[in-house]
């Protein structure tokens, strides 16, 4: 039988997949995340929220290593960022010792709140951008 986890993960994702991240990709303002899909080599766009601090964006993904852009990345972990409507170019570092709670505190609350309410495994991401 199923844990509460993994179906809040299921409902979750599914909703995304199919609903929000199709709406947000669409909205100019929206940070956005491309990663390279582990098995197709196509590019995989993923809404996120996080903040620019110097040269470093940081987010938190609200299923860890669950999240397929997670998987994207342990694979390949060049990235690309949009940011106010302009892309970056970066490297990604998943960081598990990080206090992602603490973290999400620092970043925008909006999709702080949206995180720590859907999340169950919490995972911190920054990625280091180019030049």
């Amino acid at each position: 039988m199923p844990s509460k986890r993994d179906i809040q993960h299921r409902v979750v994702t599914t909703l995304q997949r199919r609903v929000v991240n199709p709406l947000q990709r669409k909205l100019p303002a929206q940070q956005l995340l491309e990663t390279v899909g582990r098995v197709s080599g196509q590019p995989r766009v993923t809404p996120i929220g996080g903040r620019k601090v110097g040269n470093e964006f940081w987010l938190v993904s609200e299923f860890g290593d669950r999240s397929q852009y997670i998987r994207n990345i342990k694979a390949n972990n060049r990235v690309r960022v949009r940011l106010h409507g302009r892309w970056y170019t970066g490297t990604a570092h998943l960081l598990p010792e990080d206090d992602a709670r603490a973290r999400l505190r620092e970043l925008p609350r909006g999709n702080s709140a949206v995180v720590q309410l859907v999340g169950t495994d919490l995972l911190t991401v920054r990625v280091d951008l180019d030049g």
